[in-house]
């Protein structure tokens, strides 16, 4: 199995010597449980909200490297479902986050030929948060590099019970009868019915949990935690990380 080596900084490999090193194993796509904001900005005296505009401009570094490394989706958890439960004014500064990303890195993320997606309840976001989104997609919508999968106002658990729904009002419909429903009808049913499941699920601040986090889709997808806080996980802890997935054996239940 041969490992990558990334030309990160200090490194005078150039971004072409950088591709052509990229290994046959590489995890196509990867998901991010991006925690720590808080934790970061504690530490060192400052309000939560410093550490989530820290995590925000740590969003740029992470997806550039995805990006060279021809990983083909990248998911990030940007808001769950429990996040509208924090105190209003952090909510109302994490829906800004996304204005402010895009209004800044959207030129360069449409120069890096990089798709911009979204799963979970978009329709209940703020106007403003939604419009800057859609019109991120709509602006991306015709690249063809890494996929930005942006998980904001998502919950596993409620989008289980939503393609539930969805499949019972079918079976009602004539659509399905009930012995005809599967695995994949299920999955075609999930928010994440257009992309692959995750290979490799990566989470900062040395929580060891899925926090409702992509449960059905992870069922066999690689785990890699670590203790650093998001605004301080680098470009070489991802590489790390990569590196740990390309030496598992995924046997999927088999020998």
């Amino acid at each position: 199995m041969r490992l990558f080596k990334l030309p990160f900084k200090n490194s005078k490999e150039s971004t072409a010597d950088f591709t052509e090193t990229v290994s046959e194993n590489m995890p196509k796509h990867i998901a991010i449980i991006m925690d720590g904001n808080g934790r970061w900005a504690k530490k060192r005296g400052m309000p939560r909200v410093a550490g989530h505009r820290e995590g925000m401009d740590n969003v740029k570094r992470i997806v550039k490297a995805a990006n060279q490394l021809q990983v083909e989706i990248l998911t990030l958890y940007a808001f769950s479902t429990e996040n509208w439960k924090r105190p209003l004014t952090e909510v109302e500064y994490i829906m800004k986050l996304p204005i402010d990303f895009l209004q800044h890195y959207l030129p360069e993320l449409v120069d890096e030929n990089v798709r911009i997606q979204t799963i979970g309840e978009f329709d209940d976001l703020p106007k403003n948060t939604k419009a800057a989104i859609m019109r991120a997609k709509e602006q991306t919508a015709d690249n063809t590099g890494l996929i930005l999968n942006i998980a904001i106002n998502y919950g596993s658990r409620f989008e289980m019970i939503r393609s539930i729904r969805e499949i019972c009002q079918e079976v009602q419909e004539g659509k399905y009868e009930i012995e005809e429903i599967t695995e994949t009808t299920l999955s075609d049913h999930l928010y994440t019915s257009h992309i692959k499941d995750p290979d490799l699920l990566i989470r900062t601040s040395g929580e060891l949990r899925l926090s409702n986090f992509l449960l059905w889709q992870s069922a066999y997808t690689e785990l890699w935690f670590t203790d650093t806080l998001w605004p301080d996980f680098s470009k070489e802890e991802f590489e790390k990380a990569i590196n740990d997935f390309q030496k598992r054996k995924r046997r999927y239940g088999g020998i």
